[in-house]
């Protein structure tokens, strides 16, 4: 797997010379990502319009935390006259919403997404925009979230010093125009950027993301089972079970994509931790238990190295 982080201050010359060709911006998922897109736009001074288009009670409580200037439920209505349009629903959504709205997008207007796995958006975007998908479709992902949803938990700051994936299509330049644009804007919101080939952030996310979910989840529902939803155990079971049980209450309408769009690599990632317990259970006892955990360290230590 080869991946880069991708110099803003060098390729575009520093927030300060950002064109400002955007001077609207529409937001189709207004929530936790899309949500948090908008406030940090607005925090490093971003001072287009900016629409929202999601359910109206969510639209609503856009527009009172200043989210979004306006909202529509319409896709349709809710692209007109944006130069930049993010998608920021579930992967399966996202891939539904650029059939519709590619037949009436203007050939100015920069669609780029948000979703959690790129193979499958990417396979779409060739397949909706044709040859002139790479300069019609950015795909990105940026790898900012909490445990909870929705608008209310959206965060100015969600994305400060969180890793920005951009999977370019072939022969895409990020060095000019909207593009160039819109990449100097997730800079300047306080994300790195990194980019690499959708099947290769896939295979990545599967194990840095996709895993950890799925691990929580079995972990928290696993408890529920042996002792009922009303134990006290995360009282009990102090930091660590905390830890590792925060994310178990992420929504499921996610997840469910993630899990269609990425089953290979998810199914793959957790036949290999299966291996593993099933090893660690197996050695209880024996000095392979030392041997497990000494591996295990190695992760630190080459953190410690790169930090």
């Amino acid at each position: 797997m080869q991946s880069f982080f991708f110099s803003v201050s060098l390729c575009l010359c520093g927030e300060g010379l950002i064109s400002m060709a955007i001077r609207q911006i529409t937001i189709i998922g207004t929530g936790l990502i899309g949500g948090s897109f908008a406030l940090a736009l607005r925090k490093r001074k971003f001072d287009g319009r900016i629409v929202g288009c999601d359910r109206q009670p969510v639209l609503k409580r856009a527009k009172v935390r200043g989210v979004i200037d306006v909202g529509f439920t319409s896709p349709v209505e809710a692209v007109r006259g944006s130069e930049l349009v993010l998608l920021a629903t579930p992967v399966l959504a996202i891939m539904d919403l650029m059939g519709k709205l590619a037949p009436g997008l203007p050939a100015t207007t920069l669609l780029t997404d948000v979703g959690s796995t790129k193979a499958a958006v990417a396979d779409r975007a060739l397949e909706v925009f044709g040859k002139k998908a790479g300069k019609r479709f950015l795909a990105g992902h940026p790898m900012g979230g909490k445990e909870h949803s929705g608008v209310d938990y959206a965060d100015a700051a969600l994305f400060q010093n969180a890793v920005w994936f951009l999977t370019p299509l072939p022969g895409q330049n990020l060095h000019e125009g909207k593009f160039a644009e819109f990449v100097g804007w997730i800079d300047r919101i306080g994300a790195h950027i990194a980019m690499l080939p959708p099947e290769d952030h896939d295979r990545l996310c599967a194990w840095i993301s996709h895993l950890p979910q799925m691990i929580s989840t079995a972990l928290a529902a696993a408890l529920v089972e042996e002792y009922g939803e009303e134990a006290p155990l995360l009282t009990a079971g102090g930091r660590a079970l905390q830890e590792m049980t925060r994310i178990s209450s992420s929504p499921y309408s996610m997840w469910r994509d993630i899990a269609i769009s990425n089953k290979k690599n998810l199914e793959d990632a957790l036949h290999k931790v299966e291996q593993r317990l099933a090893h660690i259970r197996e050695n209880l006892t024996t000095r392979a238990l030392a041997e497990e955990f000494e591996r295990a360290h190695g992760l630190k230590k080459s953190a410690g190295k790169k930090g």
